[in-house]
């Protein structure tokens, strides 16, 4: 299913989830697996200095200094990595989205793995900025899938078997079904195509009373059957759900009582232009709170 998966990472605990997943997923599929770290940033131009991005302390750029990181990296993983052949450990020097986006498309990279950010900061999952700077430049720029792991992953639980497409009917929600199905497709999984429909009192949502809502959510029901089942050819695993809610919430609780392994959605749904659109609130509060990977899509899949 993956030819190749980056997994980018700090080599710190906080990308531990992330690099369970990313070397399960490797073995599993018999894919190439890229594990990237980001050296730090040059002190100026082109300088034989960097800047360690966890210690802020300036190191000579080297060969030795990227030996020694590789070499770390391949200690870190040692135990994972048993069992898989096909990897290979980069280093670079730069600002870590740039360089991550850099080596994904020059390896032709099929799906990236990282965690939402790089910082072991306590109390950080009660704050936005938990989504790190690094993910959100990721998964704006890249060409391909982005699977976000914040939470552990039990290796049964890596043959995503219950996959939850949610969906706002949005323009770019078209490549994320496209990859939702053709997962589901191909691992033989049960594919929950979901919405919400929105009563978030307070932020312009119509407050409807339960004849009006059960009304709705029959409409979207037709809406999700003309829009997606229509293109799902001889497959017919799959479910329609539709909740009435705050959207996030209702993907999440969705998500956890049909224990998902899996939530696949669009990176945003308002921008047109996916070179300029921000991550979209519903997926960013997703990401934060799901207890499965989530995989964020902007464009059309390879």
């Amino acid at each position: 299913m993956f030819k190749k998966i980056l997994l980018a990472t700090t080599s710190s605990p906080t990308c531990n989830e992330a690099s369970n997943v990313a070397i399960e997923q490797a073995k599993k599929h018999g894919s190439k697996l890229y594990i990237f770290h980001a050296l730090g940033f040059p002190t100026r131009g082109f300088g034989s200095f960097i800047v360690d991005f966890k210690t802020g302390e300036h190191e000579y750029y080297s060969p030795e200094t990227i030996a020694k990181v590789k070499d770390k990296i391949e200690k870190t993983y040692a135990e994972q990595l048993k069992g898989l052949d096909d990897y290979v450990i980069e280093t670079m020097a730069g600002v870590p989205y740039t360089e991550i986006l850099r080596l994904a498309r020059k390896e032709n990279i099929d799906l990236i793995v990282m965690g939402p950010h790089t910082k072991d900061e306590k109390g950080a999952i009660l704050y936005r900025s938990i989504l790190g700077s690094t993910m959100q430049e990721v998964t704006l720029r890249a060409r391909c899938p982005v699977m976000i792991v914040s939470r552990p992953v039990a290796k049964e639980k890596l043959d995503f078997k219950n996959i939850v497409f949610g969906t706002d009917f949005s323009k770019q929600c078209d490549a994320a079904f496209k990859f939702a199905y053709d997962s589901a497709k191909k691992l033989g999984s049960t594919l929950y195509l979901f919405h919400a429909l929105d009563i978030t009192p307070g932020l312009g949502a119509g407050i409807f009373g339960q004849n009006e809502i059960d009304k709705c959510l029959d409409g979207i029901k037709d809406r999700i059957r003309e829009t997606y089942t229509t293109k799902m050819e001889g497959f017919d695993n799959y479910k329609i759900k539709t909740w009435e809610g705050i959207p996030y919430m209702e993907i999440v609780k969705f998500a956890r009582r049909k224990e998902a392994d899996l939530i696949v959605m669009a990176h945003h749904s308002k921008e047109k232009d996916p070179e300029k659109a921000i991550i979209g609130s519903t997926m960013e509060q997703v990401v934060i709170r799901a207890g499965c990977p989530v995989v964020s899509v902007n464009r059309s899949a390879k």
